[in-house]
């Protein structure tokens, strides 16, 4: 299970110490939404940020590029300190040589997809990937209510990955809260970004751990729920 406060909520004022806060919090990821004000509506920062914070925690690094051109990015970012680097199923074609390129650069690889695709479209690619993240937001701004018709698209994910074999991460990003974390975990997912509902608490090594808590509690239950024999 991973718990991954997102820097976009954040005080960017702040952003050395709000990352001390996630190093002592006992979060096991720090999410990194890279925008480009054209593949999503919004700018956030560069490698430049990553490169600065790296020195502050040992924290994991889980760079989400939304950008039109991510082949420009990968180095840059690597070199930055990430340690796993999303791009997006929507990029079509580009898609293949752009994991390729992230595994090349020894960082752990990961895909991401949009609310309105279709998630056969991450189908051909399971077998290459660290994590598949399902956006349950449409991307380019936080403090977004979460979509619940993206749920099926992490069950199908889970039962593709029990059916194959695979051991890559099925990743929740947007809406994240500490309801939302519980719907997420019961449909299969094991990793969960988080932006305002844990950046926005005063103690966010307590938020880190009631989200993890209720994460414990609903994968307990839907454990206990396909243990139980057909009558």
């Amino acid at each position: 299970m991973i718990i991954a406060p997102s820097l976009l909520a954040a005080d960017f004022g702040r952003l050395a110490a709000e990352t001390a806060r996630v190093n002592r919090s006992g979060a096991d990821w720090l999410h990194l939404d890279i925008m480009d004000g054209h593949f999503v509506p919004n700018l956030s920062f560069g490698p430049g940020v990553v490169k600065a914070l790296r020195p502050l925690t040992r924290v994991f690094f889980d760079v989400h590029l939304m950008c039109s051109k991510p082949e420009i990015l990968l180095e840059p970012f690597a070199r930055a300190g990430a340690d796993q680097i999303n791009i997006h199923v929507e990029l079509g074609a580009q898609v293949t040589s752009l994991l390729w390129k992230i595994r090349s650069l020894g960082r752990k690889v990961g895909l991401a997809i949009n609310p309105p695709t279709q998630i056969s479209a991450v189908q051909p690619y399971l077998d290459s990937i660290d994590e598949l993240l399902v956006m349950t937001v449409n991307p380019g701004f936080g403090g977004q209510a979460f979509i619940y018709e993206t749920l099926p698209k992490v069950e199908q994910a889970a039962a593709w990955r029990r059916e194959r074999g695979l051991n890559f991460h099925i990743g929740v990003d947007g809406g994240v809260d500490f309801t939302t974390v519980a719907d997420c975990a019961h449909a299969g997912a094991d990793a969960f970004v988080s932006g305002t509902t844990l950046f926005g608490k005063r103690n966010l090594a307590a938020a880190v751990r009631k989200m993890r808590a209720l994460v414990q509690r609903a994968a307990a239950r839907s454990a206990a729920t396909e243990c139980v024999p057909a009558r």
